[in-house]
């Protein structure tokens, strides 16, 4: 199983955040009167802009948006923007210094449409003239919309589509095969995207391509050819006119909430490491030492985002073995010293993962990691296993919460494992990490009888 391909161009977003923030900052100190140069107005813009900015979908540019999109975009932000700016002014100053005002937003609009369009436009020549910045897409189908697209991919090499194959899945021949040969393909030729026509497809050939796209780390998009498929509740992008549908949505796909995600674990995993393993990591290493020779630390190759491999960390709770990366710990493990058995069942030898949140490899909160060995395995034998490695692992998950942590018994757990991450990757919110760090400390401090 390789890692996902895809060339994601994820700090353009993040970086027209900040570069925004600091024009509409710096125009304060520039063109309005001083007493707008305070905190309280500094942080009221501030928030009121990303406020905003969420509600409109103002960063919500994508390679494909029309250009007629991003002035609505423009239009809309600055509106809400400039009203929120009188009204703070007429309570900051008694009375909304209109000239100044209107001054201070027209400027910030002249600057940062300039910039949002100089950085649309130049993504565009980026694609088009140095060939960066590109997605490898393949389209699978006999749809109307087929044609469309692909002279769409082959007329706009500036929307970043290198279109590799088209594969026809009619005339002769069995479609289970065409579809096969297909999914071959895209396995050998490190193909990103697969844009599959919904046309004369049975419910389980579409289930192939959901299952398969899946299973391989590939982003799948569908070509709908009636207007009954347009009124589900999918989420429905248009390339140039031709509709193209998202079967599956991450909310952390988005920068924003990935970037509130990294915020929260980098808070929380220095506050632990801060007020526990700053005292406890000495004390558990005389103790660790004392009972059996070898490290303190246990160290194991496991797969994360996008399937790539990092070092997790834990205490040593083990004799050292030739085969600690090659099974899981059972019940009443021989392998398993007196510490390590308080540790385990305490949950305290996962407490330096918090490093591995800290340096960017884990979350506080995702589906738990495997070993590579067992990654591959269950790769093969679970339907949709591949998905959990569309974000970040974690410590704790939803999984782990609802009784399915620790040995794999069965392939009931595995399964109803996957069934809860990918149910957390799919409604991801803030306040469901938090709650599942809650529940993972009420279960630790009650005892969870597979923690062993």
């Amino acid at each position: 199983m390789k890692a996902k391909s895809g060339r994601y161009s994820v700090y353009i977003r993040p970086f027209t955040y900040a570069a925004d923030l600091f024009v509409i900052n710096f125009l304060t100190y520039a063109l309005l009167p001083h007493v707008f140069f305070s905190l309280y107005f500094l942080l009221f813009i501030s928030l009121s802009w990303v406020i905003i900015a969420l509600n409109t979908g103002f960063y919500e540019v994508y390679r494909y948006t029309k250009v007629s999109a991003i002035f609505g975009k423009i239009l809309r932000q600055f509106f809400i923007f400039t009203v929120l700016c009188y009204a703070f002014s007429g309570f900051l100053i008694g009375n909304a210094d209109e000239h100044g005002t209107l001054r201070y937003t027209g400027t910030a609009l002249v600057l940062i449409a300039s910039l949002k369009l100089f950085i649309f436009y130049f993504l565009r020549k980026y694609r088009s003239i140095w060939g960066g910045n590109f997605r490898r897409v393949v389209i699978a189908g006999n749809g109307k919309s087929v044609p469309q697209l692909t002279d769409f991919f082959n007329e706009n090499p500036d929307y970043g589509y290198k279109l590799i194959a088209a594969f026809d899945l009619e005339g002769p021949g069995d479609k289970k095969s065409k579809i096969d040969a297909c999914f071959q393909f895209v396995k050998e030729n490190k193909i990103d995207e697969i844009y599959c026509s919904l046309h004369e497809l049975t419910e389980h050939q579409i289930n192939m391509f959901v299952d398969f796209t899946d299973n391989n780390l590939k982003i799948l998009k569908f070509l709908p050819d009636n207007r009954e498929l347009l009124s589900r509740n999918f989420k429905v992008d248009y390339y140039d006119y031709i509709p193209v549908i998202s079967p599956r949505t991450i909310p952390l796909d988005d920068p924003i909430n990935k970037a509130i995600k990294r915020v929260f674990d980098i808070a929380f995993s220095a506050g632990v490491i801060v007020l526990f393993l700053s005292w406890l990591t000495p004390l558990l290493a005389l103790l660790i030492k004392l009972e059996s020779k070898g490290p303190v630390f246990f160290k194991q190759r496991r797969n994360g985002l996008n399937y790539h491999e990092f070092n997790c960390f834990k205490f040593r709770s083990m004799r050292p073995n030739a085969i600690a990366d090659l099974e899981q710990v059972s019940k009443n493990d021989p392998r398993i010293t007196r510490v390590g058995k308080f540790m385990r069942k305490t949950s305290i030898d996962e407490l330096p993962q918090f490093y591995n949140v800290l340096i960017g490899d884990m979350s506080v909160v995702g589906p738990r990691p495997h070993m590579v060995s067992h990654t591959e395995m269950y790769a093969r034998r679970v339907d949709k296993f591949m998905v959990r490695h569309f974000v970040k692992p974690g410590i704790t998950g939803l999984a782990q919460t609802n009784g399915f942590r620790g040995e794999v018994e069965n392939d009931k757990d595995i399964i109803y494992r996957v069934k809860y991450d990918i149910f957390y990757m799919e409604n991801w919110s803030l306040l469901l990490d938090i709650r599942i760090v809650f529940m993972t400390f009420i279960n630790a401090v009650r005892g969870d009888e597979k923690a062993y």
